[in-house]
């Protein structure tokens, strides 16, 4: 008894350690998606004779050690069970014998004549063009022609081992069956002659082949149609002397094989007047059918074979018109990012830009808070340095760390802490709007700090009255780690570039939460901060755009943030973004169909936040393995120009973005490894995101654990001149 409840009590402990040690479906999922395309990629390649190729051709050896009647006897030969025979054709019968196919275009020609002039052939398929063309082997078959291996990648046998010959053998056999449901008995080596060519290389290859129980088929005549001689000149050479039985060589693959079916279409006709018959091997030898038929886990190992190569083929053929598609359009955003965003630099630098009067009117910043304490003084500090008149509303959102009686401690003027239960951010922006006593509206994040002149430069654009929101210039204060200078990258490059871009288009997809700023009245238009998504300063930039607002970028209006400094922290930041844009995408997705700036924006902003933020980022890991498969087994450098030629793109819209930005350029040494690393965690969170959605999960608004290194710019809080308000706004009490 005790015995039992001692193992009940492990068990619950064992299974728990046993769930922690598994790999997370976050993980497992990309992992399987990746490993399954490689499969498929490195299939493909090897069915394309990229992976496991040897072209390596054995030159002419000695023949001491080949027996005298093979060397003077027939084109077939029979090493099994120990015999060593061979054979010729009789008199006034052909077989002809088609080596390398088949192939799409030539084979179904050759066929075609074949069958116009009722004649039979013997067609040596390679495993590789089987496995890809199946339905042609099929036809073949049917028609009454035989066919035989020539193995899978056409290598010369003579430099491979038994394993390798062996494998040869039984995947072009497995190819064969697949596509036809027969095993063959009749085998040509690849690069094979007449018998007198067989030397002391390639004749323990025969020797060998025999104990397999294969029957090897050479030639006694060559047309040569692989040199493109002539129609005249093949049929010359493929016609024997004296109504001769022979065994004539011609090619259904290879390359451009239209002499052969011109030379064909005359050769049968005129032969056949000459009292020749076309026959396949056996029939030729009244001998039994060199096919056998294959049923049961034989032949569905075959079908199945067939069908991973299809799949392979058609996924990663599909996979490689996307990626293609996908890198003009991306190649396409980055010539538009640099026309656009130096455009827009040019316009908004001019000494007589001006979005209109002077805005000078006192600013409400809202700052929702939870379990601030680490960032909340030095945030509330910067914005006493401000050098805009503002009022400062600080909303405790249920923080169980003390902000709220940091910030009252702080005793500072014009700053005012509403505290209320945790509902979360939109909700405590909602509450800030409630309590805020001006028609501008400032929002920022508890973990940011603004430099003096950071308002006055964001709220300049209200000068405009068509001018809704404001997106500032966010960034990243600690840039000091390897993962925050790849965030300032990001930042620099990827968010504020974008920006200037979209501002141009009009259709900016977001405001940033850690600087950004409202009309009042425009946010009331629109119900508000929603809490419909995990992006909702994605979600409220969108309801904007579609009420007919403009949404501008304010460069110098710059807020410094505190980044993930961890691989989890940026997982858990990331995956929140990815999931909210893909709720609000979905959320306004009725904009594509609507009149009017919805519509416009619908048709302009929300394809261009999907294609470059949605489907292209799940397409990063495709570069890198492309990449690696082209160095290994493609064509090694001019794959590494192609990638070396997208790095170079890329660091050019970099460095005029820190140009822009006027940022140091030393932090893009480390660009190279970001676009390695750091688009692979991007892309498992994006997956993630994708897998959430799929399957109606939902994810919580997560909290990311702050460390309080960005400093306040300004050094010493002023005192700021206070001022009174004629607005008639009361707080909430």
């Amino acid at each position: 008894m005790a015995t039992r409840t001692r193992r009940h009590d492990a068990g619950p402990g064992a299974r728990d350690g046993f769930r922690r040690r598994r790999l997370p479906l976050r993980l497992l999922l990309p992992l399987l998606v990746l490993v399954a395309l490689i499969a498929m990629l490195m299939l493909r390649g090897f069915v394309h004779s990229e992976i496991l190729a040897d072209h390596r051709i054995q030159p002419e050896a000695a023949s001491d050690k080949v027996p005298e009647k093979i060397l003077d006897g027939g084109p077939v030969i029979d090493t099994r069970s120990g015999r060593t025979t061979s054979m010729g054709i009789p008199e006034h019968r052909l077989v002809l014998t088609f080596d390398d196919g088949p192939d799409p275009t030539w084979t179904p020609k050759v066929l075609d004549v074949l069958k116009k002039h009722h004649a039979h052939a013997v067609f040596f398929v390679t495993g590789t063009m089987t496995s890809r063309y199946p339905e042609l082997v099929k036809r073949m078959v049917d028609e009454g022609h035989e066919v035989g291996l020539h193995t899978f990648n056409h290598p010369d046998l003579s430099f491979q081992s038994h394993k390798r010959i062996d494998w040869e053998l039984s995947t072009n056999q497995l190819a064969i069956t697949g596509a036809a449901g027969i095993r063959t008995s009749l085998f040509r080596p690849p690069y094979s002659s007449f018998a007198d060519a067989m030397d002391d290389k390639s004749w323990p290859v025969t020797e060998y082949i025999g104990t397999k129980g294969y029957i090897t088929v050479v030639n006694n005549t060559d047309s040569e149609d692989w040199q493109k001689p002539g129609v005249d000149e093949i049929i010359r050479r493929a016609t024997p002397h004296g109504g001769k039985g022979a065994i004539v060589l011609m090619h259904d693959s290879g390359g451009d094989r239209h002499q052969t079916v011109q030379a064909l279409d005359r050769f049968l006709p005129m032969l056949q007047q000459q009292g020749y018959a076309f026959d396949n091997l056996t029939e030729a030898l009244d001998a039994p059918s060199a096919h056998t038929k294959v049923t049961g886990l034989g032949l569905w190992k075959g079908k199945a074979w067939i069908f991973l190569v299809s799949a392979a083929d058609d996924i990663t053929g599909v996979l490689v018109v996307g990626l293609a598609v996908i890198g003009v359009l991306v190649i396409s955003r980055f010539g538009l990012m640099l026309l656009l965003s130096g455009a827009h630099a040019r316009r908004v630098r001019r000494k007589d830009f001006s979005w209109g009067a002077p805005v000078t009117e006192p600013v409400s910043v809202l700052v929702p808070a939870y379990n601030e304490a680490k960032c909340i003084e030095n945030t509330v500090r910067s914005l006493m340095a401000s050098e805009h008149p503002i009022e400062i509303v600080v909303v405790d959102d249920g923080s169980t760390d003390g902000t709220a009686r940091i910030v009252e401690a702080m005793g500072l003027p014009n700053v005012r802490v509403v505290r209320q239960l945790n509902a979360g951010k939109p909700a405590a922006l909602n509450r800030g709007l409630a309590n805020a006593r001006y028609d501008l509206i400032v929002m920022m994040d508890g973990d940011t700090v603004f430099e003096p002149s950071t308002v006055r430069e964001l709220v300049q654009p209200f000068g405009d009255p068509r001018v809704g929101a404001v997106a500032g210039n966010a960034k990243v204060g600690n840039r000091d780690s390897l993962i925050g200078a790849w965030q300032h990258i990001e930042y620099v490059m990827g968010f504020n570039l974008d920006r200037r871009m979209y501002d141009i288009l009009r259709c900016m997809p977001t405001i940033p939460g850690a600087v950004g700023a409202f009309r009042r009245s425009a946010l009331e238009r629109v119900g508000g901060m929603s809490d419909d998504t995990l992006a909702e300063d994605t979600d409220i930039t969108m309801a904007l755009h579609r009420d007919g607002w403009r949404v501008v970028y304010a460069e110098k209006a710059r807020a410094w943030t505190e980044a993930p400094e961890s691989v989890q922290q940026l997982w858990s930041q990331r995956y929140r973004w990815s999931y909210g844009t893909m709720q609000a995408i979905w959320k306004h997705r009725r904009a594509v169909v609507e009149r009017g700036p919805s519509g416009r924006f619908g048709r302009v902003g929300l394809p261009l936040v999907s294609l470059f933020m949605v489907v292209a980022p799940l397409l990063a890991p495709l570069i890198d393995v492309f990449l690696l498969y082209g160095v290994v087994f493609g064509p090694t450098q001019k794959t590494i120009v192609a990638w070396l030629g997208v790095l170079a793109v890329q660091a050019v819209c970099a460095a005029y973005a820190f140009r822009l930005d006027k940022e140091r350029m030393t932090h893009l040494i480390s660009l190279p490894l970001q676009q390695i690393l750091y688009r692979q965690l991007m892309y498992v969170v994006l997956l993630q995101s994708w897998i959430t959605a799929l399957t109606g999960g939902r994810l919580r608004w997560q909290k990311l654990r702050r460390t309080g290194v960005v400093e306040a710019p300004g050094g010493p809080v002023p005192t700021q001149r206070r001022r009174e308000s004629s607005s008639d706004r009361r707080p909430v009490a």
